[in-house]
């Protein structure tokens, strides 16, 4: 590990390898300015920095009048190298790099005396920067109107984007140019969804992955997001009028505050920060010192490049855990589908059209005969975990309070600790250990998340009762307190709060329907998994397009991994239940998810006896490992194509995985990574002739030979489809 001076030309400063420049300034307005180039080329145009402050009727008087936007000058600059190498406790590669060059620059606004530093942390694969308040005098409290921080882009990208939204990412990435975003975003949105909180015609999402069209591939996101609003971007085009456009669709559209009118628009193409508001309308309340997230720009001429990059993950701090011998990759299985596709439910009776949790005697209600959480089928589920080396089963719907969970704003829904009198907690817990099995928690708090805080100590004390060590969360529904917002500053806050109390307890976290990810799994590494985009549960909801799962790799899963839970085998759920929809998948394309769509959490998401159907086929999801030594991405394209190998932990075992769209894809694969002078067997789930997502959706072949370093793979990938591929070290 270094940390050196460094001499640099003032407020320029260089990746390691010299591909990267970021150059910093202030105009003659005293506005902070920077820009960034790649090779030469220009990735961020000349772009402004800056916040601007809300007023605040408790502040002295003048000092909440005067924004961080302009009135700067450049007080000190420090240069600095910074070079690490660190093991994760859980990852797609062993060890991480940790190397960049950093620019460290103090602003004074002479007006108010008061003092900022932005330091901008350089790096081979990209840029972060962040905002930071030391302590001081002239600025104590203050509170948030809005960040001003510039994206000016280079030309008329293609990007793969979702719409802007306070409460969820559980859209479909739409791919379009940037100047067709507008007239692209209303069909965009899925007005459906149990809580859209839509900002602006022009409004996207992070991770924004976008492609230049002399051949860069650009991504914008932020890392280390907490005790602040996650970010969106608003983008400045050609028909930007002040920010104040209203989208159509019912109650959840909402009007920005419009822009200052002291600050002109910037030129098109630029993207500008918009943070998430809390119930107040605020975007933060800050207290100094503080910082903001780190703003992060990647940048390579090479797709593979996006989806190795450890930018996200490096700049978040080092493991707080003392001890994290419990926290373990977890492949899992679950009482769950079954319910999402609606042939069972998650409600005991239906005889209630609302309850109260202390006014009703479960043991004399009557029973709907649809609850999936029940003693049998839990024990079916234990059985086939244990027969194939599962190491847990979700149970879903085992505690009291499912009626009337998803009415809007119910405050005291769930308490966490009771079961419904068919699920015997205790001897299903002893059961599922007898068998070599531990039960995953579910804690859907409804989005009520006072009402979790509340409960939050005694159901962590029942986990760790009955040998619970991981929890999946759920937050379904519009946040109360009410008029919150999933991703403000108060519920980020929150999300940490949960991860936090849970590693008190041994205990690991999935949060669902959480904020998006930035990269704090390096820091609280129980934080297993997240969902927070489009899984599988909406190919029972009408399908996702069978590029949704080359897109994601380059969006969503850059601040860390998903929850996705593949694996569904019988893609046409009609075959089993009363639902029309089918998954976008060939069985091949889902057994491909295992490697191209990274988690230490993995799920077998079908129903046993589906997999049964395909005993020769599961195999692969027996042998695959969910925690690597090493990976290499192979092929790689947006939308199109990805394929993966990955070298199981502490084995000399590979494993590959290929995924492409709905136009099918021809992989030839090198095997030049392989140890020399080994051989291995090689096992090959591929689509067969004729594999098709929508007609053919199982047709899979299964071939095995022996190979060596430097030998090639070549396999056809159907529309929709992929591969799967072992390589056992002989």
């Amino acid at each position: 590990m270094l940390a050196l001076p460094m001499i640099a030309l003032a407020g320029n400063i260089k990746s390691p390898n010299g591909n990267i420049e970021v150059k910093f300034s202030v105009d003659n307005t005293g506005r902070p300015v920077y820009e960034m180039t790649y090779k030469g080329r220009e990735v961020i145009k000349p772009s402004h920095l800056g916040l601007e402050l809300a007023k605040d009727k408790h502040a002295s008087k003048g000092m909440d009048e005067t924004n961080l936007i302009d009135g700067f000058s450049i007080a000190k600059e420090e240069t600095s190298t910074f070079d690490e190498t660190w093991r994760p406790v859980w990852g797609e590669t062993a060890t991480i790099r940790n190397h960049y060059n950093e620019l460290a620059a103090t602003l004074l606004q002479a007006d108010t005396k008061r003092e900022i530093l932005i330091r901008f942390r350089v790096y081979d694969d990209g840029v972060g920067f962040r905002y930071e308040f030391p302590q001081q005098q002239a600025l104590n409290y203050f509170l948030i109107q809005e960040e001003r921080t510039e994206f000016a882009m280079a030309g008329d990208h293609k990007a793969w984007w979702l719409p802007g939204d306070y409460d969820t990412q559980e859209q479909e990435t739409q791919e379009t140019r940037l100047s067709e975003i507008r007239e692209c975003m209303k069909k965009a949105v899925n007005w459906n969804n149990s809580s859209v909180a839509i900002f602006s015609e022009t409004g996207v999402q992070t991770s924004l992955q976008m492609k230049s069209q002399d051949g860069l591939y650009i991504n914008i996101h932020e890392a280390a997001c907490q005790d602040y609003a996650t970010m969106h971007l608003e983008l400045v085009d050609d028909q930007t009028k002040a920010f104040t456009t209203k989208l159509g669709g019912g109650s959840n559209a909402y009007t920005p505050s419009p822009k200052p009118s002291a600050y002109p628009l910037p030129q098109p193409f630029t993207f500008v920060s918009h943070l998430t508001p809390d119930a107040t309308g605020l975007k933060g309340a800050m207290q100094t010192p503080c910082e903001t997230p780190w703003r992060t720009v990647m940048v390579s001429d090479d797709a593979r490049d996006m989806l190795a990059n450890n930018l996200i993950l490096n700049l978040n701090e080092p493991c707080k855990i003392e001890d994290t011998s419990w926290i373990h990759p977890t492949k899992y299985c679950g009482v769950w589908w079954e319910m999402i596709v609606g042939k069972s439910s998650w409600n005991y009776t239906d005889d209630f059209p609302s309850i109260k949790l202390d006014k009703i005697d479960w043991n004399s209600v009557k029973p709907n005969g649809r609850h999936a959480a029940n003693n049998e089928k839990v024990k079916r589920y234990i059985d086939f975990a244990a027969k194939n080396g599962l190491d847990e089963v979700l149970v879903e719907g085992w505690n009291v309070g499912w009626e009337d969970w998803a009415n809007m704003w119910k405050r005291d829904v769930f308490d966490f600790v009771t079961p419904y009198p068919d699920f015997d907690i205790k001897m299903l817990n002893e059961y599922a250990h007898s068998k070599g099995v531990k039960i995953l928690m579910h804690h859907e708090t409804s989005s009520s998340s006072q009402n979790y805080e509340r409960h939050i100590k005694e159901a962590f004390e029942l986990m760790n009762k009955y040998g619970y060590d991981a929890v999946k969360t759920g937050y379904v529904g519009d946040i109360i307190p009410r008029g919150d917002h999933h991703y403000s500053q108060s519920m980020n806050n929150h999300y940490l709060y949960v991860v936090k109390e849970a590693a008190k307890h041994h205990i690991m976290i999935n949060a669902h329907e959480a904020t998006r990810p930035t990269g704090l799994c390096r820091t609280w590494p129980n934080l297993v998994g997240n969902e927070s985009a489009r899984g599988t549960e909406y190919e029972a909801f009408g399908g996702s397009n069978p590029d949704h799962t080359c897109i994601l790799p380059f969006t969503r899963l850059q601040g860390g991994p998903m929850d996705y839970t593949p694996g569904i085998f019988v893609t046409k759920l009609s075959e089993w239940s009363d639902n029309p929809s089918w998954a976008r998948i060939t069985l091949a394309g889902s057994l491909a998810l295992y490697l191209t769509m990274y988690s230490p959490l993995q799920m077998a998401a079908d129903l046993p006896e589906n997999y049964e159907k395909f005993d020769d086929a599961f195999q692969f999801i027996r042998d695959v490992a969910c925690d690597w030594d090493d990976s290499k991405y192979l092929e790689a394209e947006p939308g199109d194509y990805i394929t993966v190998a990955r070298k199981a932990k502490g084995t000399d075992n590979w494993f590959i995985g290929g995924k492409c769209d709905e136009n099918g894809h021809t992989s030839v694969i090198k095997l030049d990574f392989l140890d020399k002078g080994r051989k291995y067997e090689c096992t090959i789930y591929a689509d067969a002739k004729g594999a098709h997502y929508e007609t053919n959706p199982q047709a899979y072949t299964i071939s095995k030979r022996v190979v060596k370093a430097g030998d090639i793979l070549k396999l056809k990938e159907a529309p929709g489809g992929g591969f799967a591929v072992s390589l056992i070290a002989k």
